[in-house]
């Protein structure tokens, strides 16, 4: 399994995600379809970095520790009696237990990617690598890279959550479109993510203060996403066309 630079390796967070999956109680079963789906997808990222799939695979293993220790963090704080997950979390996590598998893996997709996933870029970039050129665009190479393991992941996963529960007919019918569409989603939210991560950058270089501001927005606009999401309906369907991320207006 891969090593990051520093403490902890993408190895430690397998073993993290395993204890935690082992210890939820049968009462919030729900949270074990994320998790599993994410320790699932934590081990392609690790092979995919062991097949020489990215330029700085160092990079990469560090900032894939960075980004589940958001979600772990957060999920860990749920589960703690006095707790307090950051919002889009909170309601991913307050949904209601019986809502499909699919469903359930989506609240947690959105959450991550919209909330979590501009903070991890922003832990594993430092304001000098966006002052360079050359640096940064082998960052965002990277960062696109991404996409293919997941995509890679999709029929697993679709075939995964399908043998957890029966699929309605429109869901059947929806499955090869679903497929299809997960290219489109993932790039619009890539592009959407690193869109955020350059405001949240500009904020940083101005200050705590103006980095908090910045940071609540992007909390705001993701908790209404998941509120979105949580709307009945297909929600896939809804996602084709509203689109999957958020965008952080600029700063008047």
């Amino acid at each position: 399994m891969t090593e990051a630079p520093g403490e902890r390796s993408i190895s430690d967070v397998v073993d993290r995600m395993s204890r935690l999956l082992d210890g939820l109680p049968p009462q919030l079963a729900a949270r074990r379809v994320f998790l599993a789906t994410y320790l699932r997808t934590t081990q392609a990222v690790s092979k995919a970095i062991d097949g020489a799939s990215f330029e700085d695979p160092g990079w990469v293993a560090a900032w894939d520790v960075v980004f589940a220790d958001l979600y772990l963090d957060a999920l860990e704080a749920d589960l703690a009696p006095d707790g307090r997950p950051p919002r889009p979390w909170a309601l991913a996590f307050a949904a209601p237990s019986d809502l499909p598998p699919l469903r359930q893996v989506l609240l947690g997709i959105n959450a991550h990617i919209n909330y979590d996933l501009p903070q991890a870029l922003l832990g594993v970039i430092t304001d000098a690598d966006f002052a360079d050129p050359v640096l940064l665009d082998r960052r965002r190479r990277d960062h696109a890279r991404i996409d293919g393991v997941l995509a890679g992941r999709v029929a697993a996963e679709d075939d995964e959550l399908s043998a957890q529960s029966a699929k309605r007919p429109l869901d059947r019918v929806l499955t090869p479109l679903n497929r299809r569409a997960s290219a489109r989603f993932l790039r619009e939210a890539r592009n959407k993510v690193w869109h955020n991560t350059i405001e949240l950058q500009h904020a940083r270089l101005a200050g705590p203060d103006a980095y908090a501001v910045r940071l609540a927005e992007l909390e705001l606009l993701s908790a209404a996403r998941i509120a979105d999401l949580l709307a009945p309906g297909q929600v896939l369907l809804r996602l084709a066309v509203a689109g999957f991320g958020v965008v952080l207006p600029p700063v008047a």
